[in-house]
């Protein structure tokens, strides 16, 4: 049998965060024998990893979030401290014990990823890698590949602020990019124990520079931080109850490419669904800065919108040590809207674009990361695989009837506007007929325990050849990444400029439900699985308790479609 045949083959996942772990084990569930999963680290976690989290380092995510139905996940440490959030801490310890508990001996740790190539014989895959231990060089084959290194594990890096200008102007204090933050805290706190006038400047507006910030804090460090513009946030005088915070309540007022009810029809189609919407999102952003006590004239309200962007942090109820308090405090300063320039000769300061000079023995470069597939892959690959961005093409917009969309903040300049080939944000367009190779964790959503764990069935699905609903040819692949695309564009204007390849095979956000059913509808599964009738679905609350039979309900499918065929 063919699908007998595929389980004996051997699949390569490329990293162990959030997205390869669930993708290791749902592989593993449907019966592929050899699944390799390969990291440069030594632990697994990805972006939560131990060595990059440290104390107060937290998510947007509530209990209940980001785990998957194969293992609970415990109560938060700090649930009390953090209106029932997750901290770095908390995911740390469940991805290590999912790993320990469903993946022991499979996964490869200090293995740095040099290559991926189309194997010498034009099929399967040739991966080049690095024994961080032994030194040694070595080539690993694969007949199908995962990739699953997610749009935070390659630092940004600004040349003007980087460690080497910073040596070349005679500054020497420490100069960190956010993911390390966590390996180097600890010499921080001992240089400031030292220096009573010890100050930290953090560059960056989102999640990362205000939890560093507040970290610093919280140990008596004064700490300044410099952005543009910072990110939006939810905030409530009481913890959100689950009908609101983890059901479909968010995402019906969020436009999707695709509306399918009648309540979305309904909201973003008609001149007054528009304004309930609408004020819907500006009273979420209105109430949650007052109840985070931000003052009218503070840079923190110049943020990026709510509804046009996906740049915005959960904050509960706000902790009471947390950044917005203590900025309210004043035991962080805000130099903002401005901008980090680089060293000030003095060998003491950093230059801002206003003209002045913030002193600083320590500077954390919250500024984003890179894409992580560009230092794996070759150009020649790349180009292959259709991995990279182009030029948007020209396409019809066929949301005109959008009303909710008809007064967009300003986009970027065309050259700052590109597109990628990734159909769903799981194949590569070029490569679909091949079944070979995917990725997961390249789909920017807020819920993505439910999210990794559908796209690893979806994956799993692909490899195995079920009868799935697939474009049926290249060009039809080509022209849905296209007009997914031209979607992604017209809904977050902006925001394209702040993700990058391996991070944005598609922008949904607060429409993950949506997303996911579409998923789950290529894999011919039951959709809006939360339940409900017409009046009470949106208030369902989504859990991965209702996708924990994904595999023997795709295991029934494939068994009547074997019958039927």
């Amino acid at each position: 049998m063919v699908e007998e045949a595929i389980r004996q083959q051997s699949v390569g996942i490329i990293g162990v965060g959030a997205a390869g772990l669930i993708t290791g084990y749902t592989l593993l569930h449907d019966g592929f024998q050899n699944v390799q999963l390969l990291t440069r680290d030594t632990s697994v976690g990805g972006v939560w990893a131990k060595h990059r989290t440290y104390p107060g380092v937290s998510i947007n995510n509530v209990h209940g979030e980001f785990g998957f139905s194969p293992l609970p996940m415990p109560p938060p440490v700090l649930k009390a401290e953090t209106g029932n959030r997750l901290c770095g801490e908390d995911m740390s310890a469940y991805m290590e014990k999912f790993a320990n508990t469903y993946l022991a001996g499979k996964i490869r740790y200090e293995t740095e990823i040099l290559d991926v190539r189309r194997g010498r014989e034009g099929s399967g895959w040739d991966v080049e890698v690095l024994n961080l231990k032994t030194g040694n060089k070595e080539v690993l084959s694969y007949a199908r590949i995962v990739l699953c290194t997610g749009g935070c594990s390659q630092a940004h890096v600004p040349a003007n602020l980087s460690a080497k200008s910073a040596e070349g102007a005679g500054f020497w204090g420490p100069v960190v990019h956010s993911s390390e933050f966590g390996s180097r805290v600890d010499q921080i706190l001992r240089e400031a124990q030292a220096n009573p006038e010890y100050s930290v400047v953090v560059v960056g507006g989102g999640k990362s520079a205000q939890d560093i910030s507040s970290h610093l804090a919280r140990h008596g460090i004064s700490a300044t931080v410099v952005f543009d513009k910072t990110d939006a946030v939810i905030a409530a005088p009481v913890q959100l109850p689950d009908w609101i915070r983890k059901s479909r309540c968010l995402a019906v007022f969020s436009p999707h490419i695709e509306l399918r009810t009648r309540l979305e029809r309904f909201l973003h189609t008609t001149t007054l669904g528009s304004k309930i919407t609408h004020a819907f999102w500006n009273f979420l952003t209105w109430s949650s800065l007052d109840v985070l006590k931000v003052a009218k004239d503070s840079p923190l309200r110049n943020a990026h919108s709510m509804f046009w962007g996906i740049r915005t942090n959960d904050e509960g109820t706000g902790r009471k040590d947390g950044f917005h308090a203590l900025v309210y405090q004043g035991q962080i300063k805000l130099a903002a809207p401005n901008r980090a320039e680089g060293y000030a000769s003095d060998g003491k300061s950093v230059m801002l674009r206003d003209g002045q000079t913030l002193r600083a023995n320590a500077v954390i470069l919250a500024t984003g990361f890179s894409s992580s597939w560009t230092g794996i892959f070759t150009e020649k690959t790349i180009e292959e695989l259709g991995l990279g961005r182009h030029p948007p093409l020209e396409h019809v917009d066929e949301w005109n009837h959008y009303k909710t969309l008809a007064s967009p903040p300003a986009a970027h300049s065309q050259r700052d506007q590109w597109a990628s080939s990734i159909y769903r944000g799981l194949v590569p367009a070029k490569n679909i007929n091949k079944r070979d190779f995917a990725i997961n964790g390249a789909v920017f959503i807020t819920n993505n325990g439910y999210g990794f764990e559908v796209m690893a069935h979806w994956i799993s699905s692909y490899f195995l050849e079920d009868k799935m609903r697939l474009p049926s040819t290249i060009e039809e692949a080509l022209a849905e990444t296209e007009r997914k695309a031209a979607w992604m564009r017209k809904r977050f204007p902006e925001m394209l400029m702040w993700v990058t390849e391996s991070y944005s095979g598609g922008l949904t956000f607060f429409s993950w439900p949506q997303a996911m059913d579409e998923l789950l509808e290529d894999m011919g599964l039951p959709t809006m699985r939360s339940g409900g009738n017409w009046l009470t679905w949106p208030f369902k609350v989504t859990s991965v308790d209702e996708i924990a039979t994904l595999g023997e309900e795709r295991r029934a499918k494939r068994e009547a479609d074997k019958a039927l065929a």
